[in-house]
């Protein structure tokens, strides 16, 4: 027992040294847990025994994090993303799909491994994505709603991918007997009606009356993950313990406790999935560098690469400007951590070799370490190669003409132009109707300047960055511009162009911190919105009349406007 405590301490001890190192560099965290394997394994600076120990503790780790994967997905969440996300999400994991599945075949792996090396390519690290357009304040962006809608959908597909390769205990690399497929396939359908069965007349009544007790919410839900589980991977089911983590977590979803529950679990979550990323590391070899260097360097460059490309050819065909198409491919430029769970588990399986599981892991490595960086500077990448990016978009799309209105746009003069027609926009709009003005808005999402047919305004299909767009919406003539797009970039992009081609234009801009709003006052903005402070504002003037009516006044209005 002495022996597994010291083990433990030194996995711990180091993989928090090492993580300090990587956060100061800003990369994951995962890169650090990685690492750290390969200190203590291949690169043998500490010997451990007692493996199947940590072995066992990677497995609660998975279980717990696909737990909470199944809490937090729900069916009907697929509805709302969007039409354009629902086809571009698919469309981008075939194309991925099939592209690198033939190069894993042309490396000579075989059909398990490359299917799994395939699928793993092909997926994307919602965590990693989240992080840093969280941390860039652009999660409200389109082409972050585009990326985060991809995501969703890559989770829902990656589970589904896990759920039935899992039935497969594969010891020859074949896939069975049709007789084989069908027998899983009535197994998977046959647990997710009891799940959600479960979900919508038992499991909620129960986490009701549970919730009155944290402490016994927390127990209860911890039983009910490794009891399932523990099901789940009986001989009479046959599907992996992860498996049942994640049905019990779907099952759990449509509770009133769900969120509750998922912040109990998150913090044994994170200690446990730690000593899988360890392990992971601790497992790749070394041996073979010279085999295995090629097609780390060929998957790396897919990934990096190829897959956004994808997406951005997807994306274009549906009428998206090049620079939305450039920033949501390049935010996909990364394996997923699922990937590497993914890839673990056919190795357990007997479905996956060990060279596999090393490239992958390689892959994850690099395109983590670069992504992290490339998303950062997306817009000053695109800045530099956006003018050779024509071929992304799709110039005789009658999509694109249709939402477009530019013959009637030459006698504008004194105009108001609006940037976003979408949240804040809706509300502008409104009122440049009713005061029946001269009025131009400006979006890059096409399926909202689509809406926006019928409406007595121009409307213009593009990125107020773009010149061409500028020229067309005639922003040298206008006499107020309003941009209800919080960036930060494209808003001081769009007051030097002012200040340079119309200075006598008003400019009304919008900001989500005190910071940016600054930043656009020295640049020459005339009126900065900051949500919070309107907001502030709006309540402290109810406050200051001391008519509190005037509460239920605005209630009924906001409601409206939510309908």
């Amino acid at each position: 027992m002495g022996n597994i405590f010291l083990e433990f301490t030194i996995i711990i001890c180091l993989a928090a040294l090492v993580s300090l190192v990587f956060r100061f560099f800003k990369q994951p965290e995962i890169l650090a847990y990685i690492l750290t394997g390969i200190i203590i394994g291949p690169l043998g600076l500490f010997h451990l025994t007692s493996l199947d120990f940590f072995g066992a503790l990677a497995e609660v780790g998975i279980t717990l994090l696909l737990f909470m994967i199944g809490l937090e997905i729900k069916i009907k969440d697929l509805s709302s993303v969007g039409k354009m996300t629902l086809i571009v999400g698919p469309a981008q994991v075939v194309f991925s799909f099939i592209v690198a599945y033939i190069a894993s075949l042309a490396f000579g792996f075989p059909l398990f491994s490359a299917l799994y090396m395939a699928l793993a390519l092909t997926f994307s690290s919602t965590i990693i994505i989240v992080k840093i357009l969280s941390d860039k304040r652009e999660l409200h962006a389109l082409y972050a709603k585009m990326s985060l809608g991809i995501l969703l959908i890559q989770d829902f597909l990656a589970i589904l991918f896990l759920i039935f390769l899992s039935g497969f205990n594969i010891k020859t690399g074949g896939f069975g007997t049709l007789g084989q497929f069908g027998i899983i396939l009535l197994k998977v359908i046959a647990l997710f009606a009891v799940i959600i069965y479960l979900s919508q007349k038992v499991l909620p009544k129960v986490t009701e009356f549970l919730a009155k007790s944290q402490e016994t919410l927390f127990l209860v839900s911890i039983a009910w993950v490794f009891g399932l589980a523990a099901l789940v991977s009986s001989p009479y089911i046959g599907f992996s313990i992860e498996i049942g983590g994640f049905l019990a977590g779907l099952a759990l979803a449509n509770s009133i406790a769900n969120y509750q529950i998922i912040a109990r679990v998150k913090i044994l979550r994170d200690f446990f999935i730690v000593i899988f990323f360890v392990l992971l590391g601790m497992q790749m070899k070394f041996n073979n560098i010279q085999g295995v260097l090629m097609p780390v360097i060929i998957f790396s460059l897919f990934v990096l690469i190829i897959k956004p490309l994808i997406a951005m050819f997807v994306m274009g065909d549906l009428g998206y400007k090049k620079r939305t198409s450039f920033l949501t491919g390049m935010s996909l430029s990364q394996i997923s951590e699922f990937s590497l769970i993914m890839m673990f588990l056919g190795n357990r399986l007997g479905q996956v070799t060990s060279d596999a599981v090393t490239i992958i892991t390689f892959v994850g490595i690099i395109t983590f370490t670069t992504s992290a960086y490339v998303i950062t500077f997306s817009k000053k990448i695109y800045s530099k190669v956006g003018k050779y990016l024509s071929f992304l978009e799709n110039k005789h799309d009658k999509r694109v003409e249709i939402v477009s209105e530019t013959d009637s746009l030459e006698h504008l003069k004194n105009h108001v132009v609006l940037i976003g027609g979408d949240q804040m926009g809706q509300s502008i709009l409104e009122v440049l109707e009713d005061m029946d003005m001269d009025s131009v808005v400006i979006d890059f999402d096409p399926s909202i300047v689509k809406n926006l047919q019928g409406k007595k305004i121009h409307r213009l299909f593009g990125d107020i960055a773009d010149l061409d767009i500028q020229e067309r919406a005639k922003l040298d003539r206008a006499k107020l511009v309003i941009s209800t797009i919080p960036d930060l970039e494209d808003n001081l992009l769009l007051l030097k162009e002012l200040q340079h081609e119309n200075r006598k234009a008003k400019i009304v801009v919008m900001a989500m911190e005190a910071y940016e709003a600054r930043a656009l006052y020295r640049a020459g903005a005339d009126y900065v919105v900051l949500p919070y402070l309107a907001g502030g504002r709006q309540i402290s003037k109810i406050l200051d009349e001391d008519d509190l009516s005037k509460i239920a006044t605005l209630k009924e209005e906001d409601k409206e406007y939510l309908k």
